[in-house]
């Protein structure tokens, strides 16, 4: 018998809540300092939100026990945030190894955990070699990757780490991706750094069975 998703959901906030100790201030039924939505709480336009993050077709990697639970608790916000997400993810002309290398240096340079461990599985699974994340992983040089991975990898670290993209970065980055591809690139990069301090502030939970993958700062 295949559960619906919002069971499966439930079932992992339980194994969550009995594999460690949670912050105070954290809800063991959601994972973060919110309390879960529940869907009879929600307007229409929550409760179809809620019904596409649960149902057996839903394009979110984590449903409810990911950012999407906490935009929930605004529905117009998580509408939005879903258009965005969708376009920039599948329909702006990225690869899918482009995206999740482009997700994965992101997450690395913004220290979320959370991110990282939904994305890792993701890359390998669009064919991103284990190397090519590691260089990420364990902050590697990028010398030896291909240019187009070299490029991703110095154009994140600069935007987030240096807070300065330098001019031949940029140079490269443009030359391999042109202008609508570059906004795309940066904007898909900006909104996971966005979604990253969300996760941050609302101190999201690693799902149960997930372990940190560096040193918490």
């Amino acid at each position: 018998m295949t559960l619906p998703k919002a069971w499966i959901a439930l079932l992992m906030f339980a194994g969550f809540a009995g594999s460690q100790e949670l912050p105070k201030d954290v809800y063991p039924d959601s994972g973060f300092r919110l309390p879960p939505v529940k869907r009879s709480d929600l307007n229409e336009q929550g409760k179809k939100l809620y019904d596409v993050a649960t149902g057996p077709n839903s394009r979110s990697l984590e449903g409810l026990r990911g950012p999407f639970g906490i935009w929930l608790n605004s529905p117009e916000l998580a509408q939005r945030e879903r258009e965005l997400n969708q376009y920039l993810r599948y329909e702006s002309g990225l690869s899918g190894q482009v995206r999740e290398l482009a997700i994965l240096v992101t997450a690395r340079e913004m220290d979320s955990q959370f991110e990282w461990t939904a994305h890792e599985p993701a890359a390998l699974k669009e064919g991103l070699e284990q190397r090519v994340i590691d260089v990420v992983k364990y902050r590697k040089s990028a010398a030896g990757l291909s240019e187009q991975e070299s490029t991703i990898v110095q154009l994140g670290r600069e935007m987030f780490g240096r807070k300065k993209v330098g001019s031949d970065t940029f140079a490269r980055a443009l030359k391999l991706f042109g202008a609508p591809g570059m906004v795309n690139l940066v904007t898909l990069m900006s909104s996971y750094s966005s979604t990253a301090a969300v996760l941050r502030t609302f101190d999201m939970q690693l799902p149960a069975g997930r372990k940190a993958l560096w040193p918490t700062p």
